[in-house]
């Protein structure tokens, strides 16, 4: 990837559809591509390199979950659905190479499926809203 930062940063007053996002991806580069570019927007972005550090993290609340499903310890499934036991529902964007089955998709209420590799603007698109990118 040529450029880190995709697009301009959101105009002034412009709203953040979800300000404060985690981000759950076991590969240092891409979750630093997305950070910087979650940042760049204002976006308040909270990263986490396996499921454990998901889940402790994921208890503070979160916006948006922004989660890969092939972790070093466990499933991004496993993650949203220890979440979910203790009543986190926060909203996923599942971003994975694994073919994601709409049965998973249903139990866990992910409201997009990014297959990698995606291109930066459409995440940025569906973290920020209404700010074109």
């Amino acid at each position: 990837m040529d450029q880190l930062i995709a697009g301009p940063p959101p105009a002034a007053g412009s709203t953040i559809r979800f300000p404060r996002v985690l981000v759950v991806e076991d590969e240092p580069r891409l979750r630093m591509i997305i950070r910087a570019n979650l940042e760049h927007r204002g976006v308040v972005v909270t990263e986490a390199g396996d499921a454990a550090e998901a889940i402790e993290l994921g208890r503070k609340g979160q916006d948006l979950i922004l989660i890969d499903i092939n972790l070093p310890d466990r499933t991004g499934w496993d993650v949203l659905r220890e979440l979910h036991s203790i009543g986190v529902r926060a909203p996923a964007v599942v971003v994975s190479a694994v073919r994601i089955s709409p049965q998973h998709l249903r139990e866990f209420g992910v409201i997009a499926y990014l297959p990698k590799p995606f291109p930066i603007d459409a995440l940025v698109h569906l973290v920020v809203g209404g700010v074109r990118v």
